[in-house]
């Protein structure tokens, strides 16, 4: 009984772990093949607006009501509250427009396979081959 009871727990933690991990995902155009955290959050919070190369920066979002996008942010160090309040701030003064949202994982990744420069986010088992992983975040 203990063994099955401890086979169960670990199946349930093996899921919940494979859940936790997200893919940041670009354009394959994008001149780097990985990011750090801190330079992950300037992206996402208008700091840094273009890549090494000159080429824009165009930034991809999930909804708020997606999971995925809290537990992004919550990876970098931010909430998703406290970055709709740094993108409103931007808003209003006229320094940039927050990232454009997707309701789903499939059309955030058609979107960055089409758009160069861009950047998002998703599931780790939700990536194709028509992006390029640049961060793995447990």
């Amino acid at each position: 009984m203990f063994k099955k009871l401890l086979f169960i727990l670990l199946l349930m933690f093996l899921s919940i772990s494979v859940d936790a991990q997200i893919a940041v995902i670009a354009n394959k155009s994008i001149p780097v093949n990985q990011l750090s955290k801190t330079q992950l959050l300037d992206i996402y919070s208008g700091e840094i607006r273009s890549w090494q190369n000159g080429t824009p920066i165009f930034v991809f979002d999930l909804t708020t009501e997606n999971n995925i996008r809290d537990n992004f942010y919550n990876l970098i160090g931010r909430s998703s509250s406290r970055m709709k309040s740094i993108w409103m701030k931007k808003l209003l003064s006229g320094e940039g427009d927050p990232p454009k949202e997707f309701k789903s994982q499939d059309e955030l990744i058609k979107k960055i396979a089409s758009t160069k420069g861009a950047i998002g986010f998703v599931a780790i088992d939700k990536v194709t081959n028509d992006v390029k992983i640049i961060k793995i975040i447990e």
